[in-house]
């Protein structure tokens, strides 16, 4: 089930990770002084981007291993 997890729906990871990226651009945006009001919510983004890109990356990285086989 991994298996078929990872090597049939790949895309999954990508869309993760650029899901992920998005979402870490628009918690770096709320950094900026005019929305110091939405900090909290830019720190939470940043978190949660990181994840996501975190486990957008770790299933690229078990779709090559699993390439390589």
């Amino acid at each position: 089930m991994l298996k078929t997890l990872v090597k049939d729906y790949g895309w999954i990871h990508t869309s993760l990770g650029v899901v992920g990226n998005a979402t870490f651009v628009v918690g770096s945006v709320l950094f900026l002084p005019q929305f110091d009001n939405l900090q909290k919510l830019a720190v939470w983004l940043f978190i949660v981007g990181s994840a996501l890109m975190l486990v957008g990356a770790l299933g690229s990285l078990a779709v090559k291993l699993y390439d390589d086989r």
